[in-house]
């Protein structure tokens, strides 16, 4: 087989429900590794906080941010911070909406206040809390925002905001990058700095931040959409493998021959 770029969400695809590396899993991807093929991740996490399953697959390039900042072998090769003067609005509004805000950059997150929904949808990742910094979007690039407003305010911040690509991670939560920009974005970075062609992309994923690659890469490359994925990812992709807890993932890179 030709030699193939491999990219995997984090949470849902490579760990499990536990928050897990299945050894299946690892296994796997040391035998595709082994047979020639490159190894990346593609997350709506921060590089912060990819660190550790990085290290565990000994992985150094990933599309992070959703597709606003892109490593390719250690060097930065893509990155689209947000406007400050759309932040700025951003925190006005967030203020008169009761609705907390959180700045991720390349280095740690801030918010404009700590809430119970804030520590709940960090409890679930397994993250700290931020650091409350309200002005922290006007001190260092900003590539992704975590808002914090449930389905009514979602659709004022979407109107207030057409500039900006809105997703859904959480009951209380969205993450918040530019518009136009999206995991798919980040892959064609890769292409654009490498050798690689579309047909030479296979993803893997289980969110609806995984929509656009899984549906990008459907006919150009290969798409894979966890079993214990959401309807729009399943739509999306060339084909639905077995849920996460059950190898899923390991099982369609072996249907799909990189094993």
């Amino acid at each position: 087989m030709k030699k193939k770029i491999l990219f995997f969400d984090i949470d849902g695809t490579l760990y499990n429900t536990s928050k897990q590396l299945p050894q299946a899993t690892r296994d796997a991807i040391e035998a595709a590794r082994a047979n020639g093929h490159e190894v990346a991740i593609a997350t709506g996490r921060s590089p912060y906080f990819l660190e550790s399953v990085a290290r565990e697959l000994n992985v150094d390039s990933y599309v992070s941010f959703n597709g606003q900042y892109v490593v390719y072998k250690g060097e930065l090769i893509s990155h689209n911070p947000l406007p400050v003067d759309v932040m700025k609005h951003m925190v006005e509004l967030a203020y008169e909406q009761d609705s907390p805000l959180v700045f991720l950059d390349d280095e740690k997150m801030s918010s404009t206040i700590n809430t119970h929904e804030v520590k709940v949808s960090m409890d679930s990742l397994f993250y700290p809390m931020p650091t409350v910094q309200p002005e922290a979007f006007s001190l260092k690039p900003i590539y992704q925002m975590l808002l914090y407003a449930d389905t009514t305010k979602e659709k004022y911040f979407r109107a207030a905001f057409p500039e900006l690509h809105f997703i859904r991670w959480h009951d209380y939560s969205l993450d918040v990058i530019n518009k136009g920009v999206s995991k798919a974005y980040g892959i064609e970075q890769f292409l654009t700095h490498t050798d690689f062609e579309a047909e030479d992309v296979v993803v893997f994923g289980d969110g609806l931040n995984d929509r656009e690659m899984l549906e990008a890469f459907a006919t150009r490359g290969t798409s894979v959409a966890m079993g214990n994925g959401v309807a729009e990812a399943k739509a999306a992709a060339t084909f639905v493998t077995d849920h996460v807890d059950n190898d899923g993932l390991a099982k369609a890179m072996q249907k799909i021959g990189l094993i």
